[in-house]
């Protein structure tokens, strides 16, 4: 797996914090990491991106951006109105390749969903994924709506071959509801993949020694960690 796309169902699902917890566990057995982030937007030339946040929080990866734009929005509409030009999956997947030579692991972190559009053709994550021939982990919220978003990102990467590697629930409630407990037996069965970890919510606040100490508990055995969905569902 030297080359693994995170995705998520949406924005706000804690994909940047799952990277970091996927790069966190890879560094801890003696991987080196490269993050490559396509398109960041939403943050200023001397902002740190969601890169640099994986870094921060999980250590010595190497982080990489394509592009920059500073408007909060999909990045072929940020790119369209600050007059610059967008990525193209060519170029995510060449730069991809290239990191997959120098490192053990590249995670290559989308920006909100899996068909957030790169440019006005409508090239998408999937697209550089497809040309990757690299898998995907998606990124799910807990709660109430997450099945429907899952399913049919899920229903997407079939329809183009693409290999869904598992779902991680992004942020998982300290006092989870009765739709987010359902939900741990409900995602793997929609989405046709494994349930490979929960974040608790606000593990991206915590000090980086402190997360990258857990960061393997929060992950299940195909991603390098500790976690069983038991833990969650225990209280049912």
């Amino acid at each position: 797996m030297p080359i693994l796309v995170i995705t998520g169902t949406g924005t706000e699902v804690g994909k940047t914090v799952t990277t970091a917890a996927v790069a966190a566990t890879a560094l801890a057995a003696g991987r080196t990491v490269a993050v490559l982030k396509p398109a960041q937007t939403g943050v200023g030339p001397d902002e740190p991106g969601d890169a640099a946040e994986v870094a921060r929080l999980a250590g010595a990866v190497h982080a990489v951006e394509l592009a920059r734009y500073p408007e909060p929005l999909a990045p072929a509409t940020a790119a369209r109105r600050a007059s610059l030009p967008p990525v193209r999956p060519a170029e995510v997947a060449e730069a991809a390749a290239k990191l997959a030579t120098e490192y053990d692991l590249v995670l290559v972190e989308g920006a909100g969903g899996l068909l957030v559009r790169f440019d006005d053709e409508g090239n998408t994550l999937a697209d550089a994924a497809e040309l990757m021939n690299a898998p995907v982990l998606v990124v799910a919220s807990a709660g109430l709506g997450t099945l429907n978003t899952t399913e049919l990102t899920a229903r997407e990467l079939s329809r183009r071959n693409i290999d869904l590697r598992g779902i991680v629930i992004g942020s998982w409630p300290d006092e989870p509801d009765l739709a987010s407990r359902c939900n741990v037996a409900d995602l793997p069965t929609v989405a046709g993949a494994p349930l490979l970890g929960a974040l608790p919510a606000g593990a991206g606040t915590l000090p980086p020694p402190n997360f990258r100490t857990l960061a393997s508990s929060w992950l299940a055995p195909p991603l390098g960690g500790t976690w069983n969905a038991a833990n969650l569902d225990e209280r049912f």
